[in-house]
């Protein structure tokens, strides 16, 4: 078996550690937003086609959901500090490209870059949260991270459509990547100066071949459930699906090869025993199936049935935002009272959401921008209750030296779960407007997200009882 190199963990700035990582999870959350307010624009002045422009998004999903482990892992053996500052300093670089991208296929390719790059940067923020908050703090900085989530949403929205608006300096578009340089460059001098050194293992590799194999297995997997819509379904989309299936039961034959030949397998096997943190995975699938298909639903019922401009749809979404933010406070001081019985609650507060929104549409022939804004601060409430404190009590029973490998599983599990929601329930949407009409289709869309709810709380539930 590898040494690991026992490095001390200097906690004396964890304050100033968590500023910096949760300042880059904030760079990612708002590229993530930033980009689709930019879209149509980037369409226009690079005559991209369709496909292109669907490919800016999801290749950047596919490239961070696939390799995201693979970032965790690396953490693992070399330390979150190094992995850290060569993520966001790819991020920055890799940013810098999309914005000077002069194609649609540059820019894909850009993209691609910039979201290996990303699977890099995010794993290490929740691994550095878990790292150096283990004690009473733990669930002051998980709110603290919760909040950051929140603006970046907030940030993204505003700041997309005020960029491209302002057009600096005869950029236009190109200013919501070359926004993310000098914040990066910033990030990393406070990491090389700041972040202290992690425990790191020494003697050990990345096991390439799993990570290979994971790779196309996830790609298998995941690709299609984002373009599947696109092709109508096309049996083809299913044979794809199960080959991903079956190349990931082969990745984890490889991985128990590897531990038994003395290695580190990309992913550490003794996760899978650990039954609280599977059942907190399984939580956060269905909760995060029912994250951004959610406001897919919503902006195209907005804009196709009520006819509500895009940039008012998008400001719709603010004030969910802002409560998401107000309930990322509360909920660290709540998760200590209660502890996991928080996330329960907000899942509550999120089912009532869906049905003060279902009730609103059905009573109110044309529901007012304003009317919308106002209930769905109700869901947002609810989905900050929940999010931060899932992510902090998913991780809590693993150890430090698993703490990359875990938030890496953590972070594909969630981005499979956006993909299969937003795939799912929005074939589902589109098929009950195209037969009938988007209120209906709204209705039944808001069925499905509290289902997946509900299963998200069975599961909570069945964690809390193996946490016990």
């Amino acid at each position: 078996m590898h040494q690991i190199v026992k490095t001390p963990v200097d906690s004396s700035r964890r304050w100033w550690v968590l500023a910096i990582v949760v300042a880059a999870q904030f760079m990612f959350g708002v590229d993530a937003f930033i980009v689709n307010v930019a879209i149509p624009t980037i369409a226009v002045e690079l005559n991209a086609s369709a496909a292109q422009i669907e490919s800016v998004i999801a290749i950047y999903l596919i490239a961070y959901a696939t390799l995201v482990v693979t970032g965790g892992r690396l953490s693992d053996i070399h330390g979150t500090k190094n992995v850290f500052i060569a993520g966001v300093l790819g991020f920055t670089v890799t940013s810098l490209w999309c914005g000077l991208a002069q194609s649609g296929p540059e820019l894909i390719l850009a993209r691609l870059a910039q979201g290996a790059t990303a699977a890099l940067m995010v794993p290490q923020v929740l691994a550095t949260l878990h790292l150096l908050f283990s004690d009473s703090s733990r669930a002051r900085a998980f709110a603290i991270y919760g909040v950051v989530l929140g603006l970046a949403g907030a940030a993204g929205f505003a700041l997309g459509g005020l960029l491209v608006t302002l057009d600096l300096a005869g950029f236009g578009w190109r200013t919501v990547f070359f926004v993310n340089v000098p914040f990066g460059l910033l990030i990393v001098a406070a990491a090389l100066r700041i972040m202290p050194s992690a425990p790191q293992r020494a003697g050990t590799t990345l096991d390439v071949p799993g990570a290979v194999v994971l790779f196309a297995g996830l790609l298998c997997l995941i690709g299609p459930l984002l373009f599947g819509h696109d092709v109508h379904w096309a049996p083809w989309v299913w044979l794809v699906m199960a080959a991903g299936v079956a190349i990931l039961a082969v990745f984890l034959r490889l991985e128990r090869a590897v531990a038994a030949r003395g290695g580190m397998p990309l992913i550490d096997l003794a996760l899978l025993s650990d039954n609280a943190f599977m059942r907190g995975l399984c939580a956060a699938f269905f909760f995060f199936f029912a994250n951004l298909s959610f406001y897919l639903v919503m902006t195209m019922f907005m804009q196709k049935a009520l006819k509500i401009p895009p940039l008012q749809a998008g400001l719709v979404f603010l004030p969910l935002a802002f409560a998401f933010v107000i309930a990322s406070r509360h909920s660290g001081a709540r998760a200590k009272r209660r502890g996991t019985l928080v996330l329960i609650e907000g899942c509550a507060v999120q089912l009532i959401g869906l049905a003060v929104l279902v009730a609103a549409v059905a009573c109110v022939e044309v529901p007012s921008a304003t009317l919308l804004a106002l209930v769905l601060t109700i869901f947002g409430y609810g989905q900050g209750l929940v999010m931060a404190p899932l992510s902090s009590a998913v991780l809590s029973t693993v150890k430090p030296a698993s703490a990359g490998s875990a938030s890496g599983m953590y972070g594909t599990t969630a981005q499979i779960a956006n993909a299969a929601g937003v795939a799912a329930i929005g074939a589902v949407f589109f098929a009950i407007e195209a037969a009938h009409s988007a209120r209906p289709a709204l209705f039944i869309s808001c069925t499905l997200f509290a289902l997946a709810i509900v299963t998200a709380v069975a599961f909570l539930s069945w964690m809390r009882r193996a946490s016990a």
